[in-house]
């Protein structure tokens, strides 16, 4: 145990983790942004192509983040109690987790894509269609890649070598953004380039993140993968936190699908406006999406040494920390909003639109975004998972999917009902959250 007036980390060793993770965050946001932008030129209906696709692609990601997370937060604790030889044996199950359900997921989903467009967002212009289709194919070719290289980052989030992650992530975001300018712009693909480019750039992030972890000197090192042990123990362990987050986040982006569908009905023009707000809401929590990985890996170790007095401690302080941030990033934005809506390529009536409702956005990221979803990675590091899958599904089906189709067929209102009642949404997930954390039953929770 540490000494009562210590912690377990150290003002430096939060910002080796923290800093690299931000900048890590920012990176994975830039390589599907890139792909926005880039193919902008190509018009709004090759945006909301791959705007549509994006939304599908998101629900997947979540799952593999999902078992991503449950093998962290068993991989943080097992090191926090100073049992390595078994955090090394879950460091291995997770990559099996990865590739079984990556594979899984691409060998059923390539043959019927074209049925799940339509079954999903209904009559969508032909050109839009088109675009889905070019976009979608490389992109579902790269999820095997993308799921065994977010496993391969979550152990080295757990080692605390983020710096390693950011690294990895820039080398990612030249690969997609050269491939972008070449493919899109050089060889005339438009989205299909632009998928390229992203499944060329997840290749080289796995590959050179498995290398990574095949040397013998890392502490978690994944060498003799291929002879095992396949453990259903571990695995049970990390099912139980990779399950229910895997249900919240398929819930979370199910239900943002249906309310893709119905942005869809309301045109390309609305389709266009979502995609740049949804860009503006990435901006904003950058630094947010950096601390929620911290947090599994600061809250995990804490709770696998039973450092109860130290989970709450650096929860208060990463807290505080996203919340502060947010606001540095959004202040900014909120002056620069119609410059950077300048570079989507948008309508001059689209672009009237998108002002106010990107502002709006920025406001609520910093007031409430931080307590729906930074505040739920402390309950997930330390097991609380049921309780989060439980408040996440009832507030998502409630608030954001019941909001919108209310605001937009009852009350006839347009695409920014849809942002309305997903602010009313996280105002709900942050009360319930906040009091869970506050009422201290997580305590009771164990994962080893």
């Amino acid at each position: 145990m540490t000494n009562m007036n210590e912690h377990m980390f150290s003002a430096r060793d939060l910002r080796a983790l923290i800093i690299p993770l931000i900048a890590d965050s920012l990176l994975s946001i830039l390589i599907g942004m890139a792909d926005t932008i880039m193919v902008s030129g190509c018009g709004e209906a090759a945006v909301s192509g791959v705007s549509l696709v994006d939304t599908i692609s998101n629900l997947l990601i979540t799952v593999f983040s999902a078992f991503a997370t449950g093998g962290a937060v068993v991989v943080s604790q097992y090191l926090g109690h100073g049992d390595n030889d078994k955090a090394k044996e879950s460091a291995k199950n997770l990559i099996y987790i990865s590739i079984i359900i990556s594979v899984i997921m691409t060998a059923v989903i390539l043959p019927i894509r074209s049925s799940i467009i339509d079954l999903l967002f209904g009559a969508i212009e032909p050109e839009v269609k088109g675009y889905t289709d070019d976009y979608f194919v490389p992109i579902l070719i790269s999820y095997p890649f993308l799921a065994i290289y977010s496993g391969l980052t979550a152990l080295s989030r757990s080692e605390r070598k983020s710096f390693r992650t950011m690294m990895v992530s820039l080398l990612m975001n030249a690969i997609n953004i050269g491939g972008n300018a070449i493919l899109i712009y050089a060889v005339g693909l438009g989205p299909r380039g632009a998928g390229i480019a992203s499944l060329l750039s997840r290749v080289a992030g796995c590959l050179v993140m498995f290398i990574m972890m095949m040397n013998p000197k890392e502490a978690l090192n994944i060498r003799g993968i291929t002879k095992g042990p396949f453990s259903p123990y571990l695995i049970s362990r990390m099912l139980r936190i990779g399950i229910p987050s895997g249900l919240e986040g398929a819930a979370f982006h199910i239900g943002k699908i249906m309310v893709q569908s119905l942005i869809a009905s309301l045109g390309t023009s609305a389709i266009a406006i979502n995609a740049v707000t949804g860009n503006f809401n990435a901006y904003a929590n950058i630094t947010g999406n950096g601390i929620n990985l911290a947090m599994i890996t600061i809250i995990g170790q804490c709770r696998g040494q039973d450092n109860i007095r130290d989970v709450k401690y650096y929860t208060k302080l990463l807290m505080a920390l996203s919340l502060s941030t947010t606001v540095l990033i959004c202040l900014p934005l909120l002056i620069a909003t119609p410059a950077v809506i300048g570079f989507y390529g948008l309508e001059e009536s689209s672009l009237a639109e998108a002002v106010p409702m990107c502002r709006l956005c920025l406001v609520m990221c910093f007031s409430l975004w931080p307590f729906a979803f930074t505040l739920p990675n402390m309950l997930k590091a330390v097991g609380d998972v049921r309780f989060i899958l439980l408040a996440s599904f009832s507030s998502m089906w409630i608030c954001r999917v019941g909001g919108a189709y209310l605001m937009v067929r009852a009350f006839g209102m347009g695409v920014e009902a849809i942002w309305y009642a997903m602010y009313i949404d996280w105002a709900l997930r942050g009360i319930l959250y906040l009091q869970r954390v506050i009422r201290g039953k997580w305590i009771t929770h164990r994962v080893i």
